[in-house]
């Protein structure tokens, strides 16, 4: 693609969700959805096959008709009360309307079908884009009219959502799809604390992040797609073949990893306003997932497949150009709980 076509359209990605983060009127925080939404489209289908057009028409008609329903209800608000914005009187079926389509354009159960396909189909830099920055304007959206969502209708989308993501990773070979049932289990867990403690939603999205990229930089340095190209790094790069099981307990949230922090502290605060089925039922499903992330360690680092004699040379003549930004966000995202009380006051 030509660079200076490339540097617009990334340059519009970036735009897109800082205009809804910084916007308090509803038809700007609409425009900025719309400029994440129409800039990553070239990018899904830059890559010239089927599978990627697919994911690409997926990817469009899903968050189309979410910004359709988007818009219907801020213009339907505006013609009620007037106003850019939704205040305490608008009708509750404008909130949500527009809570189903933040959903829809989130990922969130049960509206996800469309997100481990789109993420199968497209290059894993896209992917990483998807799971990660994509998710910023709608969660800027939420955060902001936070108080006047309906608490049942959240609970339901929480709790499917990260029954969904656990399993619906347990069966997966491929890692993109399995990295895309992990961000609706964590987008479920963000929606969990939103009526509660929306500032604990903040932190659980940076921390997702932060555990988020440098997985997807290590299989996109070593073109690994599935389980099975996971576990013939160990004479490729071992030294990522240490990395990887961290940082996927970290997802799983196992302590004392960064993971555990987001999960310990909304499981506290869930349980301080009585909500204990469930954080039982969240704690059950996050279970799940932590086992199929350890499943995936043991066929990634304690298993061995046959390789010719030739092959166990490789890792001598390996070319390491990695930067310092890969080690140091593996011990951002493994060895953060001890800032925990400097973050959470």
């Amino acid at each position: 693609m030509n660079p200076i076509t490339l540097t617009i359209i990334y340059f519009t990605i970036f735009l897109g969700p800082i205009i809804t983060m910084l916007s308090t009127n509803l038809l700007l925080m609409w425009v900025g959805l719309e400029f994440s939404l129409l800039a990553i489209i070239p990018l899904l289908i830059n890559k010239k096959n089927p599978r990627s057009t697919e994911a690409a028409t997926k990817y469009f008609v899903t968050q189309a008709t979410a910004s359709m329903i988007i818009l219907l209800a801020i213009v339907l608000n505006y013609k009620q009360l007037g106003l850019w914005a939704f205040q305490q009187q608008t009708n509750f079926i404008f909130i949500n309307m527009t809570l189903i389509a933040l959903s829809m354009k989130l990922g969130l159960a049960p509206f996800h079908f469309w997100l481990p396909e789109v993420t199968q189909g497209i290059q894993l830099h896209t992917g990483l884009l998807l799971l990660t920055w994509q998710k910023i304007a709608p969660l800027s959206i939420l955060f902001q009219i936070y108080n006047l969502l309906d608490h049942t209708m959240i609970m339901i989308l929480a709790i499917s959502s990260i029954l969904i993501g656990a399993w619906g990773g347990l069966n997966q070979t491929q890692m993109r799809k399995i990295m895309a049932y992990s961000s609706i289990a964590h987008m479920g867990w963000m929606m969990a604390i939103l009526p509660y403690n929306p500032t604990m939603t903040l932190l659980n999205l940076m921390i997702y992040i932060v555990l988020t990229i440098p997985m997807f930089i290590m299989l996109m340095l070593n073109s690994s797609t599935t389980i099975n190209s996971i576990s013939l790094l160990w004479n490729k790069t071992p030294t990522m073949l240490t990395m990887i099981p961290l940082i996927l307990l970290s997802l799983g949230g196992l302590p004392p990893l960064t993971g555990f922090l987001p999960k310990w502290t909304i499981m506290t605060e869930l349980l301080k306003n009585n909500c204990l089925i469930l954080t039982t039922l969240m704690a059950m499903m996050a279970l799940l997932n932590l086992f199929f992330y350890t499943r995936l360690i043991y066929s990634s680092t304690l298993t061995m497949f046959p390789t010719n004699n030739n092959s166990k040379m490789l890792t001598h003549h390996t070319n390491y150009k990695h930067n310092i930004i890969l080690p140091s966000l593996t011990v951002i995202s493994t060895l953060m709980l001890p800032l925990s009380p400097q973050l959470i006051i």
